[in-house]
């Protein structure tokens, strides 16, 4: 297959029809003129994020790759799965109950969308599996690190396990008999479980029982096993405790015992407009949550099919809900064994570049007044994002700062330094999300810590979530008071910002500054204010400023006028923004998409969407960035911001979209970013025109361009 080349600088792109691969469907038969909503134009949102998990899964089978990375590998492949059910099975069974008959713009009602779902995600398991047993337990056993059986164990080690056992296992256990006078007892979510068959000896012979024994949470999945120097072996938590059942059921025959697992709906259900207090309405919510009903049942590969039965009718599921796992389960404690210290086995280590403006700049609002600056984050540091507000903290001219907090980290210093601008009598606003999904827990306590020294909360809008990326410091200078703002691709974590790509933007341009103003003022007031100068805000302007977008290239296309798009985002599922896109190519417009995940546009259909390339890439780092480019007519225009082209995103959430208006860092922008991701040809995946994906791989003797490793490069390189 032929891969087009690196995106030119102009964006004056001359796109080609990708030819067909072997084992490519052929694309869908249009009328003469195609119904730009026609169901064969779309992919489905959910088999199409089951794509994404399976490029995942691809870097775990890439020997390329660390081996230990290669686990964490499987940990993220289980953990993005865990999660998909939690929300987004849950969310098609909750329309399934509620007989919702909407179809989705595949074309398929929500049971339909359920059981494709099924009929594709075994294939991926039984994948994952075969990557398991037969590839990376023994190339990790090679590099001595093992997970034993029981049964394999010197008649030494079990004694000492059953030592372990008596002593730190079985007074943390509960084992629940399932009989008329045993309900069937609650099973919480993603919790690991022994279904235990035992007999009785009656008068009648022998009764079967059953009995649900979990494998507790608080102690380590992982027992270690006295090892030589440089090696690790385990066994597992549950195999302990299998193998040690008889203390447990003393004058029971126990037979046998099978693991299972069981996912619940995870979601929050907020009443929201009824809601008088936001916080007391979440945290009962949270309470609710591991309540959920169930959405997927695990079982071992072993357990026999009465048991299986058994287990979905108490946990009303039906077959199609049941997987079968050959091997262990909950694949996301995997992180324990892939965070081991062997360097020799993990990516090698590298230390964010700070911009040669900052190097040796004590004063980060002097390095501003003197021109926007960009940041790419992990390759350039998170540091001047985090020193830009404890400068604002301590800073006696600084009068005000506003941020926007969706989600961050567990000892976050930002949180630290609003404390401190609070307690030094600075006015501190900060909106917090309460609703950022499995982050609730942490929003509600720095909220609280944040309204104890007198900080401005605010937590949201009912039916919003606030998902954009914003500070504002107000400061009071010789000439006058300046506004000096942060704008982010993600979240104010500087944990996660080591590991996901972002784009920070800083600048102290006035008009922007107003626009921020008014934002701050709709947030935390009573601001009616909908239309900005500059910024793209949902759920007002987002949208509508897209299309518009969008519609002006295909406007240039039709007059001759160069013409192009090239838009780097996580996910690509909203059928108006698709259906503009369409329309552009089919006026001629060049279109370039990088989708990290999810992509309902269906590209290098005849008619359609020839045009229109996307890509895909997956590796060390999680690509994170949005980044929005229109060449405009000639006169190219550039975005950052928080918003993916997701009605959620577009309708639903409090988003803000930035334009790059500094002409050399939109230069940066294309050269320095997009065009190094178009030139890889290492973790490059294409999507063709049927749904699958094809990795873009060396050929013909040509030379390996990684994006990521030569991003971290060029960053070293600087510093």
């Amino acid at each position: 297959m032929d891969f087009p080349a690196a995106l030119p600088k102009t964006l004056e792109m001359i796109v080609q029809p990708q030819p067909a691969v072997a084992g490519e469907r052929e694309a869908p038969v249009l009328p003469a003129t195609p119904v730009l909503d026609d169901p064969s134009l779309y992919f489905s949102r959910e088999l199409s994020w089951l794509e994404f998990n399976d490029r995942v899964l691809e870097e775990a089978i890439d020997g390329s790759n660390p081996l230990l990375e290669r686990l964490k590998f499987t940990a993220i492949y289980g953990t993005n799965l865990d999660e998909y059910f939690m929300i987004r099975v849950a969310a098609l069974k909750q329309q399934i109950a509620a007989e919702v008959h909407k179809r989705a713009n595949d074309g398929r009602l929500p049971a339909e969308q359920l059981a494709a779902i099924s009929e594709r995600l075994r294939g991926s398991l039984e994948r994952f599996r075969a990557l398991l047993c037969d590839r990376l337990f023994p190339a990790l056993e090679r590099e001595g690190i093992a997970i034993r059986r029981y049964e394999e164990l010197t008649v030494t080690q079990r004694a000492e396990l059953e030592r372990m056992f008596e002593a730190r296992v079985f007074p943390v256990l509960t084992p629940l008999a399932v009989d008329q006078g045993h309900p069937f007892p609650y099973i919480s979510n993603l919790s690991l479980s022994l279904g235990v068959e035992m007999y009785e000896m009656t008068d009648d012979g022998p009764r079967m029982h059953f009995a649900r024994v979990k494998v507790p949470p608080s102690l380590p999945r992982f027992v270690p096993l006295p090892a030589p120097e440089g090696q690790y072996q385990y066994v597992t938590l549950e195999d302990v405790i299998a193998h040690n059942l008889g203390a447990l059921f003393p004058g029971m025959d126990v037979r046998a015992s099978y693991c299972f697992r069981v996912t619940r709906d995870a979601d929050l259900d907020l009443q929201e407009d009824e809601a008088d207090d936001l916080l007391r309405a979440i945290e009962s919510e949270l309470q609710r949550r591991r309540f959920g009903e169930p959405v997927r049942l695990e079982v071992e590969a072993s357990m026999p099919l009465h048991l299986r039965g058994m287990l979905l009718e108490a946990l009303s599921l039906d077959d199609v809900d049941l997987y079968e796992i050959d091997g262990l389960m909950g694949w996301s404690d995997f992180l324990t064994i892939a965070n081991l210290d062997r360097p020799d086995l993990h990516d090698p280590p590298f230390t964010p570049a700070i911009p040669k403006r900052l190097v040796g700049e004590p004063d980060i609002f002097a390095a501003i007044r003197e021109g926007d600056l960009l940041l790419h984050h992990p390759f350039d540091s998170f540091d001047p994002v985090v020193q830009f507000v404890q400068a604002a903290a301590s800073d006696p001219s600084v009068l005000a700062i506003k941020q926007t907090l969706y989600r961050t980290s567990g000892n976050s210093p930002i949180i630290a330094a609003l404390i401190e601008a609070a307690e030094g009598g600075k006015q501190v606003a900060a909106l917090i999300e309460l609703k950022a999904r499995f982050d609730e827990e942490n929003n509600i306590q720095w909220a609280r810590n944040l309204e104890r020294v007198g900080a401005h909360v605010v937590y949201g809008f009912p039916g919003l979530k606030v998902h954009a990326k914003v500070t504002l410091v107000v400061r009071d200078e010789p000439d006058g008071i300046r506004r000096y703002m942060h704008f982010g691709t993600g979240n104010y974590n500087d944990k996660t910002a080591r590991i996901y790509t972002d784009v920070s933007l800083f600048t102290c341009r006035p008009d922007l500054g107003r626009d921020v103003t008014h934002l701050f003022n709709r947030l935390t007031g009573f601001s009616k204010a909908t239309r900005y100068e500059e910024l793209l805000v949902a759920p007002t302007s987002l949208r509508s400023g897209f299309l518009e977008l969008i519609e002006r290239e295909t406007e240039h296309a039709v007059a001759g006028r160069p013409s192009g798009i090239v838009a780097k985002l996580n996910a690509v599922s909203d059928g108006g923004i698709v259906r503009a896109l369409y329309r552009a190519s089919q006026a001629g417009v060049p279109i370039d998409l990088f989708v990290r995940g999810m992509c309902e546009l269906r590209p290098g259909v005849p008619g359609v969407s020839e045009t229109i390339r996307v890509r895909s890439i997956v590796g060390r780092f999680l690509e994170h960035s949005r980044i929005f480019c229109f060449a405009n007519g000639g006169r190219r225009e550039i975005f950052i911001g928080s918003a993916d082209w997701m009605g959620r995103n577009l309708d639903r959430r409090v988003e803000t979209i930035v334009p790059v208006l500094d002409a050399a860092l939109r230069d940066d922008i294309v050269a320095d970013i997009l065009n190094v991701y178009a030139e890889d040809n290492c973790k490059t995946r294409w999507l063709r025109s049927d749904g699958t994906y094809v990795r873009r791989l060396p050929h013909n003797g040509e030379a390996r361009h990684c994006a990521q490793t030569m991003l971290l490069e060029a960053a070293q390189a600087l510093s």
